[in-house]
């Protein structure tokens, strides 16, 4: 067959691949805040965005000639986007744990939603947060629990010192101290 009716690979993208990795048997833990921010962004998708794809779509087809109707082939382009993005979320709510790190507020050892200061064996002293892999956001000082840091990090106390091995080298690290969110009052 000619490559001028194949068809293009836009439509290759198995969701599977895009997932970012739950270690096989884990949960796919995330915060209250985070699962919330998912479902509003999927619900978003399914009442108002892809309704608005799909009338304009409607409209430029109703046009005539589909092959040179930017309006109709950009708005094909984008409603495959935003069922993809509907169908990652679907999967990955499904698959939620959701894990409020307030219940552990005033202990010190480090466990899912911790937000965590230590320091290094050269002086220099950082403050992380432990998050779900969906909601993690490195440029807020957040990782996800599966990360090197994180997986090193879960379980120990303040005060402890541990062995962080990096690509390139192992470093020592201690724990300074361990926060976790004041839980919610009334409801």
């Amino acid at each position: 067959m000619s490559k001028a009716f194949s068809k293009e690979s836009d439509d290759l993208d198995d969701d599977e691949l895009q997932l970012p990795g739950v270690p096989a048997g884990s949960k796919n833990y995330i915060t209250p805040a985070g699962y919330a921010r998912l479902r509003d962004e999927l619900l978003d998708l399914i009442d108002n965005e892809r309704p608005k794809v799909v009338d304009v779509v409607h409209w430029a087809a109703s046009n005539g000639d589909r092959s040179e109707n930017g309006d109709y082939l950009y708005g094909k382009k984008r409603l495959r986007e935003i069922d993809r993005r509907i169908r990652f979320l679907t999967k990955r709510l499904e698959i939620a744990e959701i894990t409020d790190p307030s219940v552990h507020h005033g202990t010190t050892q480090i466990f899912f939603g911790a937000s965590v200061t230590y320091v290094d064996d050269v002086g220099v002293e950082r403050s992380i947060r432990i998050m779900g892999i969906d909601e993690a956001d490195s440029a807020q000082g957040e990782v996800s629990w599966i990360s090197p840091i994180a997986r090193t990090l879960l379980k120990a106390r303040e005060g402890d010192e541990l062995r962080l091995v990096m690509p390139d080298r192992v470093t020592l690290i201690e724990v300074l101290r361990v926060r976790y969110p004041a839980p919610q009052s009334g409801g």
